[in-house]
């Protein structure tokens, strides 16, 4: 049950800008993830490059976030989150050799776990988390259905090349760097260290990431929650990605109808980030995971069972209805087992595995 000591997310009201801030670069983080397209004129296995390259990113912020957060604060966090999008954009933006591209994106990986650590943890410690948290991740959401939308319609209407969609990424993620040192100017390094410094068990021994991967009960409930957030995001990721190809070659759907079907999953997505975590709080979170799981495992069955095209895009909007709150309600989850200083910590191990096997 979270207590009333708690920040609100309008109490003080200068969370409220903070709160907006931390969805909006989660909105940038989406776009990012859901931005990747037709490259140049090479083989599939070197593309996959494109695509594994945010790995090492990311695995990068779970090394590093511990540090930074102690040395900068959120306001630091915020200007590294930004300006690692904005770097990426502009490298993308000049359309360089191929080589680095795959170095941007190793940016662009780094600046989203930077991201996903940063802003879960602070969103969990306030009132109300299980909520904000789906609303954190509804707008990485928003992110994923506005990201193919945008691009297609400049390459495909416009007859733009496609890095000048990057444009764009540039323009939001300058607002994200605005908009993160802004809210957090006065969450400096010093700040954070005083605020971890009264954390229960704080006094114990220093957040690490070894104590938290080796010391019971810590290690279970970070190497648990990684275990279900990595396979949450093998599932997330893999439909989002295989969807179109799927309705086209299988179901044989038109090229627009079957990217329809993508925009559905990740709208489906969005709104259970929206709703659902109002449905968790009557029932439960364990009542509601279990519920919500089987939902999803029976519109699976549909849409594979079901040798229609429409019946296969109403259940992978259902499917992504059903799954969306799982990664919310993870990160709310442990946001409850652990003390506050070793939250940052098992959410970089869950983001730096997922992205690694994904």
């Amino acid at each position: 049950m979270q207590t009333s000591s708690r920040e609100r997310w309008n109490q003080p009201s200068t969370n409220v800008i903070r709160v907006a801030a931390t969805f909006w670069s989660l909105l940038n983080l989406g776009i990012f993830d859901a931005a990747y397209g037709s490259f140049y004129d090479i083989n599939y296995i070197t593309v996959s490059l494109v695509f594994f390259s945010p790995l090492i990113g990311y695995v990068s912020s779970g090394i590093l976030n511990t540090r930074l957060h102690n040395a900068l604060g959120q306001r630091g966090l915020g200007v590294l989150c930004g300006g690692t999008h904005m770097l990426s954009a502009i490298i993308n933006v000049l359309h360089p050799p191929f080589p680095v591209l795959v170095v941007s994106f190793m940016l662009g990986g780094l600046g989203n776990g930077l991201s996903d650590a940063a802003w879960n943890a602070w969103i969990g410690n306030l009132d109300q988390s299980n909520e904000l948290l789906g609303f954190l991740h509804a707008a990485y959401g928003v992110g994923g259905v506005a990201s193919p939308l945008i691009a297609t319609a400049m390459i495909t209407r416009a007859a733009l090349p496609w890095y000048t969609f990057y444009y764009f990424v540039i323009g939001i993620s300058v607002v994200e760097i605005l908009a993160l040192t802004g809210a957090f100017w006065n969450h400096t390094g010093l700040r954070y260290r005083e605020q971890m410094a009264c954390s229960p068990g704080a006094h114990e021994k220093s957040a690490s990431i070894r104590r938290v991967l080796t010391k019971q009960p810590e290690a279970r409930i970070a190497w648990l929650s990684a275990l279900f957030v990595l396979v949450y995001i093998g599932v997330e990721v893999s439909l989002g990605g295989w969807i179109v190809e799927f309705l086209l070659h299988v179901r044989k759907g038109e090229a627009f109808a079957s990217g329809m079907g993508a925009t559905g999953y990740w709208l489906g997505i969005t709104l259970g980030r929206i709703l659902l975590p109002f449905v968790t709080n009557l029932i439960g979170l364990k009542i509601a995971v279990t519920v919500y799981l089987t939902a999803a495992m029976a519109a699976e069955l549909v849409f594979w069972l079901v040798p229609n095209f429409y019946a296969s895009i109403i259940a992978v909007g259902l499917q992504g209805f059903f799954i969306g709150p799982m990664f919310p309600h993870a990160i709310s989850a442990v946001t409850s087992l652990l003390p506050q200083h070793l939250h940052v910590v098992p959410y970089s191990l869950s983001f730096s595995l997922a992205w690694g096997f994904h």
